[in-house]
């Protein structure tokens, strides 16, 4: 497996200081339960972040604010202190092979052949994730094999993380373990590739905004 697209800079450090919010914490805990490059990536920005936080005074300590301490570590090359447990990759996710690696099999209660799909039409399903801030909508999708997702644009951020099968985007392949990240500024169709139904990880923080008036229609029902 090769991992094409990772984690950015800006979420792997706010998910070592424990900024980030319970469903964008979980889609990157489980992007690093699949990705090596990205936990040294990780290993590395924390290992930083403590020699930096044991190199300052305790009453910079206390009025620093993360921001600053985010731009020092970006020059150093170091994020602050670990995530909260409970969102993060286990040791076992390393060598193991389910479709769902841990964490995200815990919040779903299995893996993928075992779990209650709810239709959202036209062959495709999807699975709500609850997190306990209720901040962020997560939700499992299956996209079935060589169709698309119907056209939208974002309000917010939008992570999708492919976990099997895998999607183009534009001329942009996105397979197992690649981390797509989107904005506002974001308007695309991604399509799943033929063979496989593309089952991705989606996090999003506002309502999608679909450029078709039935999907608008129905949108309120489905949840999405």
């Amino acid at each position: 497996m090769t991992i094409r697209h990772h984690v950015s800079d800006e979420l792997l450090l706010a998910y070592a200081a424990g900024t980030l919010e319970e469903g964008w914490r979980l889609a990157v805990a489980t992007h690093l339960a699949l990705c090596p490059d990205c936990r040294k990536r990780l290993s590395v920005m924390e290992d930083a972040g403590g020699q930096l936080l044991e190199d300052i005074t305790p009453e910079l300590a206390m009025s620093t604010s993360f921001e600053h301490l985010r731009q020092r570590i970006l020059h150093e090359g170091a994020p602050v202190r670990p995530a909260p447990a409970g969102v993060r990759p286990t040791a076992s996710d390393h060598v193991a092979s389910p479709v769902l690696p841990e964490p995200l099999r815990s919040y779903v209660g299995g893996d993928v052949e075992t779990l209650k799909w709810r239709s959202l039409g036209r062959g495709a399903y999807h699975i709500p994730v609850k997190t306990a801030d209720g901040t962020t909508m997560v939700r499992l999708l299956r996209i079935p094999a060589g169709k698309p997702v119907p056209e939208h644009g974002h309000g917010g951020r939008e992570l999708t993380l492919v976990l099997s099968g895998s999607f183009y985007d534009g001329e942009e392949l996105f397979a197992r373990g690649d981390l797509e990240e989107a904005d506002a500024n974001v308007q695309h169709q991604p399509l799943a590739t033929p063979g496989e139904d593309c089952i991705c990880l989606a996090v999003t923080d506002a309502p999608l905004k679909f450029k078709s008036w039935l999907v608008r229609l129905v949108q309120p029902v489905l949840g999405i």
